[in-house]
């Protein structure tokens, strides 16, 4: 039996009949479609998405990479077992996918984009945005999502989606290879009709594995763990994909082996836990990345071992240091010259635990009571950071912080990926569940904590969620505020006024760059932005766009501000102005190196002192072979 259907309306027919499960829990695996329509797309999907409301909810967006993020927010708070579709036109609007693919792909996570193509039969060419390539007839702008795309195809042929949309969902469910997927959808062939074969159509479910140890690769790990002295184990993203926390805390807690986390692994562990040590690398804190600086064994899982978790390759300073890697990806598996263990997270964990118990393994306790104190310390850092002797004063960033850490339960979401921000969260934020600290650091991407804010809530829509956004990253991409406006989705901002790139112009500082081009000031005689501050009322603007707006110029205003923000049913501001952007967060100084080259020849002093300084950083850098 066949049903005659246009290739938009198949697609959309087949994407609501898609599940996942995975320990036993079936949920849809496209839960709803983000779309801008322009001429490339409006009669195809757009058409398709009317057709089937009732099969496949539709959300309005105002900007194409917002609504990437905004599935990607959704995707990342599913556990990578659901998540959304994203259409838009031909021309800007599928150039405007690019930075959110790159942004799924690098953090591992599923979304599926959908954007129109030029006409595939070329009977009209050149159409509207047409990119016109004079060696070769058959490439788009589309072509540009080729590299940041774990699958891509161009349906040219009504018959060639069945082939694709099953790729497709392959990749999206694949815990391996998921990430953006990029189907691409001449305008012409989106409108043609095509017999299509009913088991298309039928409810397909797509396991996601647990893949369990190697044998041998588990033997190895046992060995290398029961022969080490001061292990630490380092938590990344994977533990969160995996939803491996409970089994994590069983095997450090078994073990006493302490637990660093990376941006994307912080909240593995409770902070309160007593293996769980902080962040670690770049943005970490001194109790992580002193037990780092010392490790003769590192367990990595889930990780895949970035430059600032490695403060680019001089914080693993032992002799003889080995690394352990525990990832379901062969390729991270083998990272540092690593011993691999290959596995599901949550399935290699468990394993080893039972392993290790059989022998009666652990830690001993000086290492347990020397790593103990030195959290103790640093959590005295943390509350001097967050307190605040003079509530009637203007806050500093850390205090904002110390505010909200203040008001929130394990049930609040906080989201951020961009600025000065991540580094004080890392080192200071106190997680309380294992999915409230959502920072998206793959790609740093200013501008995704707005709609990611969105796709979580549409995900959690119990939670409190709060978007934590610097004036910089705001004025790079407010627009969703009217989505979240017009659904009704209740997210909380938390928008914090510096006067500039507070982060990047710290490093400027540092690299020999004086902060160049780092302030939002008017510019002065000599060419540099160094005059007053720009009166620039960005609460205003979040007024405009329909959000309710809570000014806060004080720590006491903060604070009231936050709880009201909290209690509330709509969407809802908190502004408050911090320290300018050419003045330190007042949070601790990095605790470990990242390699920023400087300028090898100068004849600034800052330059040239900060160029002595790399020297000296670059000459402890090691490669693990």
């Amino acid at each position: 039996m066949t049903t005659r259907l246009t290739v938009a309306q198949a697609l959309v027919r087949f994407l609501a009949a898609q599940y996942t499960e995975r320990d036993g829990v079936r949920q849809r695996l496209i839960s709803a479609t983000w779309g801008i329509f322009g001429h490339g797309n409006v009669a195809g999907l757009g058409q398709a998405l009317v057709e089937y409301a009732d099969d496949m909810p539709y959300h309005q967006g105002r900007n194409e990479q917002s609504m990437v993020h905004a599935a990607v927010g959704y995707a990342r708070q599913s556990n990578r077992l659901s998540t959304h579709a994203v259409t838009t036109s031909i021309g800007p609007g599928a150039t405007n996918l690019v930075t959110g693919a790159a942004l799924a792909t690098i953090n591992r996570l599923p979304v599926l984009l959908l954007p129109g193509d030029i006409f595939a039969t070329r009977v009209a060419d050149p159409v509207l945005q047409q990119l016109e390539v004079p060696y070769a007839g058959d490439i788009s702008v589309n072509d540009c999502l080729r590299p940041v795309s774990k699958y891509f195809d161009r349906v040219t042929r009504p018959e060639a989606l069945i082939p694709a949309a099953l790729q497709a969902m392959r990749v999206l469910t694949d815990p391996v290879e998921t990430g953006a997927v990029t189907l691409a959808l001449p305008q012409d062939v989106q409108a043609e009709a095509h017999d299509w074969p009913d088991e298309f159509f039928a409810e397909r479910t797509w396991v996601v594995r647990r893949p369990g140890a190697d044998p041998t690769e588990l033997a190895e790990a046992v060995q290398a763990i029961r022969s080490a002295r001061r292990p630490l184990l380092v938590a990344g993203g994977g533990v969160h994909h995996s939803r491996a926390e409970e089994a994590l805390a069983e095997f450090a807690s078994a073990t006493g082996i302490p637990v660093a986390s990376t941006q994307a692994g912080k909240g593995s562990l409770r902070h309160d836990h007593p293996q769980d040590v902080g962040g670690v690398g770049h943005t970490g804190t001194a109790t992580a990345n002193e037990l780092a600086r010392q490790a003769d064994l590192v367990i990595g899982v889930g990780t895949r071992w970035t430059d600032f978790t490695t403060a680019s390759g001089t914080l693993f300073a032992a002799d003889g240091v080995r690394f352990l890697n525990l990832n379901i990806a062969p390729y991270d598996g083998h990272k540092l010259a690593g011993t691999p263990l290959v596995a599901d997270a949550r399935s290699a964990l468990q394993e080893l635990t039972g392993a290790l118990q059989l022998h009666a393994h652990r830690v001993t306790g000086a290492y347990v009571d020397e790593y103990t104190l030195d959290k103790e310390r640093w959590e005295q850092r943390v509350d001097a950071c967050y307190e605040a002797d003079e509530p009637d004063i203007r806050p500093t960033q850390p205090q904002v912080l110390g505010a909200l850490d203040a008001l929130v339960d394990e049930s609040d979401v906080v989201i951020n990926a961009a600025g000065s921000l991540p580094g004080d969260l890392h080192k200071l934020w106190r997680a309380r569940s294992r999915d409230q600290y959502h920072l998206e650091y793959g790609y740093s991407c200013m501008g995704y904590e707005i709609p990611a804010a969105i796709g979580v809530k549409m995900a959690a829509p119990d939670r409190n969620v709060w978007a934590l956004v610097g004036d910089g990253t705001y004025l790079m991409m407010p627009t969703e505020i009217v989505t979240a406006v017009q659904e009704g989705i209740a997210i909380k901002l938390l928008l914090i006024q510096n006067h500039g790139y507070a982060s990047i112009g710290g490093l400027s500082e540092t690299v020999g760059g004086e902060r160049f081009g780092t302030a939002y000031r008017y510019q002065s005689d000599d060419g540099t932005y160094t005059g007053a501050p720009l009166p620039v009322d960005l609460a205003a603007n979040v007024a405009s766009l329909g959000m309710r707006v809570l000014r806060a110029k004080t720590v006491r205003d903060l604070r009231a501000a936050l709880e009201e923000a909290r209690a509330a049913d709509t969407p809802t501001c908190v502004y408050v102005e911090t320290e300018t952007a050419d003045t330190v967060s007042g949070a601790p100084p990095a605790q470990a190196w990242w390699d920023v080259p400087v300028a090898e020849t100068a004849t600034r002093p800052s330059a040239v002192k900060a160029r002595e300084l790399y020297e000296r950083h670059v000459s402890t850098r090691r490669r693990h072979l």
